[in-house]
């Protein structure tokens, strides 16, 4: 199997690789349209600034890239916020395979820390007719805990496959025909995480 991570200027990419190297996969990291296109799984992670990303992608041709892939495609943290609509951050248009805004947290009460960093629970939704979830999250548990590094989230929406509750209730994964998104990090989750990429490699 042949499985590419997009190279932008993005850090935390080399997590990812680490994590895929783990399941027996050896990543490529390229910014080749014609090497993401051929791949047989893409993988769009990453921290950064939304504006500075979408920059990058659009001066190398990779936002159009990214929307016509037709493989399954994973996007992690800002990977998640780019797939969006709009970001608060920096007021950037973003790629627009999910039509819904990315909003920045609001602290409410003293104890509400932006960025949102740590361990929290999910709660997968979408339960498809037998029973099962989106094949990316499915058999991971009632509440599973991951891990999460974000001061911008994603609204739940009708493309939410797993909510988290943080000041808000938010879209923790995002599923659309082949994208799939996670907002916290299944490379640093720990043994969900490892199921959730093994999932995205052999079921999507």
């Amino acid at each position: 199997m042949n499985v590419a991570i997009v190279k932008y200027n993005a850090g935390n990419i080399y997590s990812v690789v680490n994590a895929l190297k783990r399941l027996g996969v050896e990543p490529l990291l390229t910014d080749s349209p014609e090497l993401l296109a051929s791949s047989d799984r893409v993988l769009f992670p990453g921290q950064g600034e939304a504006r500075q990303a979408m920059t990058y992608l659009r001066e190398h041709g990779l936002d159009q890239v990214i929307r016509d892939l037709r493989q399954p495609v994973l996007g992690i943290c800002i990977g998640q916020q780019l797939m969006c609509r709009h970001s608060e951050e920096g007021d950037t248009d973003c790629l627009g395979i999910f039509p819904v805004d990315v909003l920045r947290f609001q602290p409410q009460r003293h104890e509400d820390k932006v960025p949102h960093m740590g361990w929290n629970s999910i709660d997968v939704r979408g339960k498809m007719e037998d029973g099962r979830c989106e094949k990316l999250l499915d058999g991971l548990g009632d509440n599973p805990y991951v891990y999460f590094v974000h001061s911008y989230y994603v609204p739940v929406c009708e493309f939410t496959s797993a909510t988290c509750d943080y000041i808000v209730p938010f879209s923790a994964a995002l599923h659309r025909d082949n994208f799939h998104a996670t907002q916290f990090h299944p490379e640093k989750s720990g043994s969900v995480g490892e199921r959730i990429l093994k999932q995205f490699l052999d079921n999507s």
